[in-house]
């Protein structure tokens, strides 16, 4: 089996020199799509469906639900994350600029102050909106 492969790969490299990306981008498609028709199978011949009141009710650690499940979330909440993401990931961009500080040519020196800017703007911004109180 082993062989097999390693005659289809020298053959695919032979071919064409991005036959074996080609090859590769097959391989990762007919990969997933075959586990998918496995399941599937094994959903329909092995699962049969046996629907029960039971079976069709909610079910939360073993507690009976209460209620109607719709609630309503504030979206405030996703802002805080949002903004603390925003923030977060500056840092990240920030760091190669500390370790580069003092051998950084004009170009890179003016990208930094308007992605400094940009972000500056943005905390301004969501601090006018009120994103940033607690209440």
């Amino acid at each position: 089996m082993a062989a097999v492969a390693k005659a289809v790969l020298y053959l695919a490299v032979d071919l064409h020199p991005y036959a074996f990306l080609a090859l590769f981008l097959l391989v990762a498609i007919a990969f997933p799509i075959a586990l998918l028709a496995v399941a599937q199978l094994w959903f329909r011949f092995f699962q049969p469906p046996k629907p029960s009141p039971t079976k069709q009710d909610a079910y939360e650690c073993g507690v009976a639900p209460r209620g109607d499940a719709w609630i309503q979330f504030k979206a405030h909440y996703y802002l805080y994350a949002i903004v603390f993401l925003i923030f977060d990931v500056e840092l990240l961009f920030l760091l190669p600029l500390a370790v580069a500080f003092t051998g950084l040519p004009t170009g890179a020196w003016v990208a930094i102050f308007i992605f400094l800017f940009l972000l500056a703007e943005g905390l301004v911004w969501a601090w006018h909106r009120g994103h940033l109180e607690w209440s």
